[in-house]
């Protein structure tokens, strides 16, 4: 836990924990530099400690600051200061979407539109960028008090995808809203992010989860194998229409969703126009899981062919025996259904490997290796290769990184593996940065392993560059040179000094002394000196002096001039005056 008044980076100050989570703690800080409020979201427990996450982590959260939406957090900064790796983002006033169901029960039509609406509107922005986000839930949904939707949590997403994570709130929180193919390991594509959003849009309208269970795995094999409850039946002023919309993003078989979210957007356009008021229910085109309940008729079968060899008894039917009747039909089915999922869990866990185990083989673990022995192995294997080049900081030039598929995965004999082998440290052309946006500029370079390093540097005409503080004027790594990963550039923006004014010479009245110091925040303290030299509440002296640098807080002090009010005083005044030239006389 990190305490209040801390620093970060020496300069983002702590100003009290927002959030906590099994995977980042969350605070809100103060930029000292930029004076704006801030989220610092830093990461905790066993994640800090794995290099590897980390790594993507970073990587991925700098990817994500790229993107420019108004319906997605800012990411601002990423970095690590003395073992806390933490990701600096914009600062929303305002609830999540999960905190208003919970407080609301279920949303209207309308809301639940218009919400929706802003959500894709910023997924096609990120799908665009070829940045899926992987983890949509309301928690990762901020909505601020306008009704201004921002989706956060990118880079954290993609990089808690990328790491498998098994950590039990992390999943807990996001298996509600898991797209079947997740579940099942087989990665993520832009209609992942669908199936996720058309099970928030039925948790908006029904104030309910379609799926839930006592772990994480029970509730991913509902959203694999159970049909989604109907959302008409748990609010019956949903039209067909929008249920249509929900069923067709939240389809178990991809190919029955929408093709991108733009397609799903129009759809709900036009969800609640008159035309569309009969609408039929959706008819997949794809099969989706077969539901069918093979085992309840084996056993209803079984159950009639017994009957036959007994000879029939005749009796009378009372109340009671259909009542009894009735509840045994209960029983059977739901013991059928049982001893399906019985049977299919078996067949999944224990029979499905071994009736595989004799086709598939071993992938071979060759990273490390140089590529051309990397082949050899992995042809002697009995797969097909196709190598590609990476560039690698961490693996020298024509050593093997990694596989796809991965090391002692089981596939089948013949398949094609993929090689990546290091092409050596990525090098880039340093461009001219001068006139451009500091952080924009250090962002970039930094996804290419470039470290930045910003530094002040005084400029001798402040003015020119009032509201320019975070322009680039200068950078000590010239345009056209390369520069490998992991190595190091200054980017120098103007340092603008504040001066204080001649006030003595430019004769300033005590009021406009007094606004400079409000203006600057600055404390004033006035002396007043009587004379009739010069007219009344005039600076007669300042301190400090002009030409100095002005620092916040100071204690600004000056001498004001004040009407003397008999001859006597101006006499007096006289004669001070002489005595200070005659000592000033003497020291000469």
């Amino acid at each position: 836990m990190i305490a209040k008044g801390q620093k970060i980076n020496d300069r983002y100050e702590i100003e009290k924990l927002i959030g906590e989570g099994g995977m980042a703690n969350v605070y809100l800080a103060l930029d000292t530099i930029l004076d704006r409020k801030v989220a610092v979201k830093v990461l905790r427990g066993d994640l800090a400690g794995d290099e590897k996450f980390v790594r993507r982590f970073q990587r991925e959260a700098l990817s994500a600051s790229s993107l420019s939406h108004p319906n997605i957090v800012e990411i601002y900064d990423v970095g690590e200061d003395d073992g806390n790796f933490y990701i600096v983002m914009e600062f929303i006033e305002g609830k999540t979407l999960k905190q208003l169901i919970k407080k609301r029960g279920v949303l209207s039509l309308p809301e639940t539109m218009d919400i929706m609406l802003q959500l894709l509107d910023a997924l096609a922005s990120a799908h665009d960028s070829y940045i899926i986000h992987r983890d949509i839930k309301p928690q990762n949904i901020m909505i601020k008090e306008s009704g201004l939707v921002k989706i956060t949590d990118f880079g954290i997403a993609m990089a808690l995808n990328n790491a498998q994570l098994t950590q039990t709130n992390s999943v807990m929180g996001s298996v509600h809203y898991l797209p079947p193919e997740q579940a099942s390991g087989k990665g993520s594509t832009i209609r992942s992010d669908i199936y996720s959003l058309g099970i928030l849009m039925f948790e908006m309208l029904t104030g309910k989860m379609p799926f839930k269970g006592d772990s994480a795995v029970e509730i991913a094999l509902k959203h694999m194998k159970e049909p989604l409850p109907s959302v008409r039946d748990l609010n019956p002023v949903v039209p067909q229409s929008v249920e249509n919309i929900i069923l067709k993003a939240s389809a178990k078989n991809p190919k029955n969703r929408y093709r991108d979210v733009r397609q799903m957007a129009e759809d709900i356009k036009t969800s609640l126009d008159e035309e569309r008021k009969d609408e039929q229910k959706i008819v997949f085109k794809y099969p989706e899981t077969d539901f069918s309940d093979t085992k309840t008729v084996n056993v209803l079968k079984e159950e009639k062919k017994e009957n036959k060899d007994e000879k029939p008894v005749a009796k009378q039917i009372t109340e009671e025996d259909k009542i009894e009747k009735s509840n045994k039909k209960k029983m059977i089915i739901i013991g059928s259904i049982i001893a399906v999922f019985v049977c299919l869990m078996v067949f999944i866990i224990i029979v499905l490997p071994k009736a595989t185990e004799s086709k598939e083989i071993k992938v071979p673990d060759v990273y490390g290796m140089e590529i051309s022995k990397a082949e050899d192995m992995i042809k002697k294997s009995g797969f097909k290769i196709s190598s590609k080049e990476k560039p690698s900081d961490e693996i020298d030039q024509n050593l093997v990184i990694e596989t796809e598929p991965s090391k002692n995965r089981y596939i089948k004999k013949g398949s094609t593996i993929t090689i990546y082998y290091s092409s050596g440290s990525k090098k880039i052309t340093v461009e001219d940065y001068t006139g451009l946006n500091v952080y924009e500029v250090k962002a970039r370079l930094e996804l290419d392993g470039i470290n930045v390093e910003i530094e002040e540097k005084e400029v001798e005409d402040s003015v020119k560059y009032e509201g320019k503080e975070q322009l680039i004027i200068e950078q000590n790594v010239k345009k056209g040179e390369k520069i490998a990963s992991g190595q190091k550039i200054i980017l120098y923006i103007p340092k603008i000094l504040s001066m204080y004014p001649d006030m003595v010479t430019d004769a300033w009245t005590i009021e406009r002394a007094t606004e400079f110091c409000e203006k600057y925040g600055l404390t004033i303290k006035v002396t007043y000196k009587e004379t009739n030299e010069v007219a009344e509440n005039i600076v007669l002296a300042q301190s400090p002096k002009a030409g100095e640098e002005i620092f916040e807080n100071d204690i600004f002090k000056v001498v004001v001039s004040k009407a003397q009010p008999t001859t006597t005083t101006t006499t007096t005044t006289k004669v001070t005056t002489t005595t200070v030239n005659e000592n000033e006389n003497q020291g000469e």
